[in-house]
């Protein structure tokens, strides 16, 4: 059963990019780069009657910002659509229904995103490349993390802790994972990537000015 939330309806402002890939001035930029994010780690868009598609975002339960600012998210792309949550095991997916949202997200189609090319139209471009930042923080909202390292050291006799923060992020896709590190890239942020279980990549932050920057940019889940 999806819940809806209670909003006040507005007119609904952004169309679907034009065929010549020119930007509509009316998406918001930043909040659409943010549900990019979120749509590529956690969503999926699923076919409905009469046309009508669902844009499904899970959110991990324990993080109750996230399911907010996923909502606010989607709102704000598509103000004329209502927003609601449906509740399943460990988290929260958050839905929109609309004609509309295969042309926002073209990376739409059937079988999982890892098992087949994932690449950004050039109108998702031009909003990556003017807004990096929203990004980055929608795919460590949805397949990432900040988490705090320890390690001891002994220092003049006796064993000291230390601890320090990195950002970690995990995909199989590995066009996702080229537009995570390409984005970095483009901010100045320095990575690591490892093999991960399952099939997956891990990309790593952990140098000092790079976790910094990505505390102001990012911060973690909430």
């Amino acid at each position: 059963m999806c819940e809806v939330e209670t909003s006040h309806r507005r007119p609904a402002r952004a169309v679907c990019p034009s065929a010549d890939g020119r930007l509509d001035p009316a998406i918001p930029l930043h909040e659409y780069a943010y549900l990019l994010g979120l749509y590529l780690g956690d969503g999926c868009i699923s076919p409905g009657p009469r046309g009508v598609h669902a844009l499904r975002i899970s959110c991990d339960d324990n993080w109750p910002g996230l399911i907010r600012l996923c909502s606010n998210a989607i709102r704000a792309v598509m103000p004329a659509n209502s927003v609601c949550h449906a509740q399943a095991v460990g988290c929260t997916q958050v839905v929109s229904y609309s004609k509309r949202w295969p042309c926002f997200f073209p990376q739409h189609a059937p079988g999982k995103k890892h098992e087949r090319p994932i690449e950004l139209a050039e109108w998702q471009r031009q909003i990556v490349d003017r807004h990096p930042w929203p990004l980055i923080r929608g795919l460590i909202h949805s397949d990432g993390c900040r988490i705090t390292n320890w390690a001891t050291r002994i220092v003049a006799g006796e064993k000291k802790r230390y601890e320090y923060p990195r950002y970690f992020f995990t995909n199989k896709s590995e066009d996702i994972i080229r537009l995570f590190t390409d984005t970095l890239d483009a901010v100045g942020v320095q990575w690591k990537s490892a093999p991960h279980s399952g099939g997956a990549v891990n990309v790593s932050v952990a140098r000092r000015e790079s976790v910094a920057l990505m505390d102001l940019h990012v911060g973690p889940k909430h």
